[in-house]
């Protein structure tokens, strides 16, 4: 008996002196996460319980670095010197990023074993995922729909040309289908309307040209002519992908020659030109600025701001304008939707820096978990949403909450998971992972204001002043395309945009009778990059990706 107790003891020795690697490796050591976002945010204030909980459960601490100026040039000096954060968001600029070796391959680290979360949300894109050696970079940040596999949207997160909704309640609620019907509108609203109810000046429509923002002032055009984003190309699909920079073509005169006509009345101010992020958004949080063409994520702070204010009326409409027929030179159906596209090589990379990064694909992969990604999307369960008969849901107040960015500093992780991989679409029960597509948050929590605007339109949504999502092209969306790997595509790319952002701006201030010239100066510029190093690279990947697609 003595003997038996003796072994059952050394037994329970020996599987306690087992368990301690095991217990030590599951409480690791806490470190500090060096974070470099490409965009301009806020700091997260020192008490923000998100992180905090983070820091309890994966014993992470974070220091960020948010840009403050140009990206190219930040991004530029952080290859130069090879100062680089533990994870680096390049924002538009990631290529950047990959092309200079800052980032590590991540497949070692990912495996259906190992990190079945992020083998599960990258399994359906691996070819447009992986470069041809099989690398991956950057996991990316959105696009990957759960349970569907559509727009899962009730509002347009992406492009459109955005108005005030005051504007089109003055004008008794009209349907603005054309380029000319929307800006006509914008005129008579602020001739009508000189200033605001605050007494500041309105300004008819704003333009944001700084650094890879200005895509705010070049590509309008592709969506005038019906086609959904695909950057500074426009790709014709049912002509065998043919593929031409839009903005030198002749249907992209009009626009600009109305921007022309909009400057010489004083509906657009010549410090649109000059002005930077931040007060491009304090124009648009300031309720002055009637309209302009924009991605909604790209503004969405100032939306949160004006209804944080609870100027309602002052938040915007997005508008899928097109040509006439005589400016297109065609009739003209609107495309501004597109499928889900997943949102390649965008969102955080390790760096070459970084000392653990095995357990910061771990982190991930812990964080891609059904319980954090509530936490990520909804916050804390009883304090930011609540649940009844099986439905996530907030009341208004908390909804209001969530739309405040004071709030979000110290109780959302927003700054470090926007670059962070994360599920969109459906849970498996059937609620949404985005509270602003979950309909008892969206329909019956939303303001009197906006449920009265949709219901002069008959409609219950933003979404439905658009034409459905067309189904995503073979080759995905053309802006994704990485032009870093060609010198002379990329030389090409980088002055055609030096050309754009110089001489678009100088065409619209000018005086008319010296618009055509200026035109013809501009087009002549661009064609002497050669622009057709760029156009000739991207027509070539494009049919790369439609054929490798149909593998």
């Amino acid at each position: 008996m003595k003997k038996l107790v003796c072994l059952l003891l050394v037994l329970v020795m020996v599987g306690t002196m087992a368990a301690i690697p095991a217990m030590a490796e599951a409480a690791q050591e806490p470190i500090t996460v060096t974070v470099f976002a490409g965009d301009p945010r806020d700091q997260p204030t020192s008490d923000n319980k998100i992180f905090k909980k983070i820091e309890e459960e994966f014993g992470l601490k974070f220091e960020f670095e948010f840009l403050a100026g140009d990206l190219d040039e930040t991004l530029g000096v952080k290859i130069a010197g090879q100062d680089y954060a533990d994870l680096m968001d390049g924002g538009n600029s990631a290529e950047k990023l990959i092309s200079a070796g800052a980032l590590i391959d991540l497949m070692p680290y990912i495996s259906e074993e190992k990190t079945p979360n992020i083998y599960e949300y990258i399994k359906p894109y691996l070819k447009r995922l992986l470069d041809d050696e099989g690398r991956l970079f950057i996991i990316p940040n959105y696009g990957r729909q759960y349970n569907i596999n559509e727009y899962g949207m009730n509002y347009v997160n992406g492009p459109a040309f955005f108005i005030q909704k005051k504007a089109l309640a003055w004008a008794g609620y009209p349907m603005i289908k054309t380029m000319d019907e929307y800006f006509d509108l914008i005129e008579r609203y602020v001739a009508a309307n000189p200033t605001n109810e605050k007494g500041q000046k309105n300004e008819g429509f704003a333009i944001l040209c700084e650094d890879w923002r200005a895509f705010c002032l070049f590509n309008p055009v592709q969506h005038l002519m019906g086609r959904p984003n695909d950057g500074d190309v426009i790709v014709d699909i049912d002509n065998g992908y043919k593929t031409e920079a839009y903005v030198i073509q002749d249907y992209a005169k009009p626009y600009y020659k109305k921007l022309n006509d909009l400057f010489q009345k004083g509906l657009i101010s010549q410090d649109t030109f000059v002005m930077n992020y931040d007060q491009y958004l304090a124009k648009l949080s300031s309720g002055t600025v009637v309209g302009m063409f924009d991605q909604y994520w790209n503004f969405q702070n100032a939306t949160d701001a004006l209804r944080a204010a609870e100027m309602f009326d002052s938040t915007y409409q997005g508008l899928p304008i097109v040509y006439s027929p005589e400016q297109a030179g065609k009739e003209i159906t609107e495309h501004y939707l597109n499928g889900s596209v997943i949102n390649v090589n965008r969102g955080f990379g390790i760096s070459i820096n970084c000392q653990f990064p095995e357990r910061l694909v771990q982190f991930m992969e812990k964080m891609l978990d059904d319980e954090w990604q509530k936490i990520v999307w909804w916050s804390i369960e009883g304090e930011d949403y609540y649940v009844e008969d099986g439905r996530l849901k907030r009341t208004y107040e908390q909804i209001q909450n969530a739309a405040n960015a004071v709030w979000k500093n110290a109780n959302s992780a927003y700054v470090l998971t926007n670059s962070m991989p994360k599920k969109q679409g459906e849970m498996d029960d059937g609620n949404k992972w985005d509270p602003m597509v979950q309909p008892e948050c969206y329909f019956l929590e939303m303001n009197e204001y906006d449920k009265q605007f949709l219901a002069s339109y008959n409609m219950q949504r933003p979404l439905d002043f658009f034409n459905d999502p067309i189904t995503l092209a073979p080759y995905g969306e053309a802006w994704q395309i990485d032009v870093t790997v060609d010198q002379a595509a990329n030389d090409a790319k980088a002055a055609f945009q030096d050309i754009e952002r110089k001489l678009l701006p100088q065409i619209i201030m000018s005086d008319p009778a010296e618009f055509d010239a200026k035109w013809d100066e501009f087009v002549k510029a661009v064609e002497e990059v050669p622009i057709s190093d760029f156009v000739d690279f991207m027509q070539d990947q494009i049919l790369k990706l439609v054929e490798k697609n149909a593998e």
